[in-house]
Formats: C-alpha cells, structure tokens, sequence
C-alpha cells in the first residue's frame, strides 16, 4: 500500500517535470515579468495618478511638496527602471538594490510596518526578488580544478534558502480560520506545500502546485477587472492581485532554478 503514494508522486513529478521541458523556454521570461509586475503597476501608478500620490504624501507625513514630490519621483523611476533593467537582465544587482529600497521605503512610507498581513506581503515580495539576484549569479568556480564546490557553501545557495523562507510568508495571510470544506482543503494544502518547499524537499513540484493554486486564488479572490472604477476595492484588489503575480513569479524561479544547495532535495543526493 505504501508504494502507491510513491508511485502518485512519481507520476505527478514525471507531469511537472514534462511540464518543465516543454515551457523552459519562455518559462524564465514569464517567471521575471511576474516578479517585477507589482513594481511596473506600481510605477505606472505613479505616474497616472502622480499629483493624487503626492498629496496623499502631504497629508499623511506633512512633509511639504517637496518632499512628497520627490518620492513620487523615486518611487516612479526606481521601480521603473529596476524593471526594466531586470527583464533586459542588465546590472541586475543594482536593479535588485533599487527595488529592495522601494519596498523598504513604502513599507515605512505607507505605514505597512504596523500592519501584519501587508508586511507579511512585503516580506514575501522580498523573498521573490532573492530568486532574481540568485539567478543572476555565476556558479562559483572551485579552487583547485577537477574539484566540484560544495553548493552548501555557495551563496547563491542561501539566496534561495532566504528567498523560500521569505516567500512563505504569503501564505499566512491566506490561512483562514473559516469552517468550510474548501477553505479547510485549501489551508491543509497550502501549508503541507508552502513548509514542503521552505524545507527543500520536492521542491520543483510543490511549487509547481503552489502556483497552480495561487494563480486560481488569485483570479478568483483578486478580480479588480470586475470592480467600477469609481470604487476604492478596486485599487486594493489590484495591489493585491500584482504583489501575489510577483510571488508566483518567485515560486516560478523556483522551478526554474531549483532549491539549491541548503535544501533536503540536494542533501538527499549525499545520501
């Protein structure tokens, strides 16, 4: 009886893997431009509603036009340009800076800090663009030749570490304590996954179902398309909508790149 979990599994990372190999192709393009949408809404926000922006700054922190000016200002070229210079993959630790900044800066800008569930988000955001600063790096070259390194100690390999971990956060703010089959189903699931791939171990594949369930939630919980424009739900389902792409995006480069070296899947290699 117990081979027949196995043989499920098998046959579930057989399809992820098939899956893999016919999008691999397009799939790192599709990962970054979920990563960095949250930034480009966001930037482009900036600019459409650019006069909105600074006098809400104004009001909230009394810092005078300048100032509101100016982080509006950096907010726009900032997420902008670290956009732009990750899809192009040019100076992407730069990029990766100015956009950890940005998040940073919001976070204490619009009082996020004080808010658990938008924090969390935050958080989860910052564990995304990890995966796109590991993706970045080089492999590290051994120091004697013919001598493999040891991924442990490479830091690409805690990049990932520190970006599965961060990218757990989002999920917390998605368990509900709420009496109903589906919610139940979908927090047991998501956690088993969410600690599955924060651990390493079936890595690609639980990511892989992390972001078929995200993507279906995320339709489904976050459809600002269905909203009039004149209603305040709209811009907060919109946020919402495009921080969780760019956690799918994370969970995207996951499957990408995979867990890394600090991770049950590699050390079951050793084994």
């Amino acid at each position: 009886m117990a081979a027949i979990p196995n043989e499920y599994l098998s046959k579930a990372e057989d399809i992820a893997e098939e899956v893999y190999k016919r999008t691999k192709g397009v799939l790192p393009t599709v990962a970054r431009m979920c990563l960095i949408s949250t930034f480009l809404e966001d930037g482009i926000r900036m600019w459409v509603q650019w006069s909105e922006q600074r006098e809400y700054m104004d009001m909230s922190w009394g810092c005078g036009q300048f100032l509101a000016t100016m982080f509006v200002l950096v907010n726009l070229v900032g997420q902008l340009g670290g956009c732009v210079m990750v899809l192009i993959q040019k100076k992407v630790t730069i990029a990766v800076g100015v956009l950890f900044f940005i998040v940073i800066l919001q976070t204490l800008a619009y009082s996020i800090l004080w808010d658990f569930q938008f924090l969390l988000r935050n958080l989860a955001l910052i564990g995304a663009l990890l995966f796109v600063l590991a993706d970045s790096r080089k492999e590290a070259r051994s120091l004697f030749a013919g001598v493999p390194t040891l991924d442990d100690n490479n830091p690409k390999s805690y990049l990932q570490l520190f970006g599965r971990i961060l990218l757990a956060f989002m999920f917390i703010t998605l368990v509900r304590i709420e009496f109903s089959f589906l919610q139940i189903v979908q927090d047991i699931i998501g956690t088993i996954m969410i600690i599955l791939v924060t651990i390493g171990y079936k890595t690609k594949l639980c990511a892989f179902v992390l972001v078929l369930v995200l993507s279906l939630l995320n339709l489904y919980h976050n459809a600002w398309w269905q909203i009039p424009e004149y209603k305040p739900l709209r811009d907060f389902l919109k946020y919402d909508f495009f921080q969780t792409l760019s956690v799918i995006g994370g969970l995207l480069m996951i499957v990408i790149l995979g867990p890394g070296g600090v991770s049950m899947d590699e050390h079951k290699k050793k084994w």
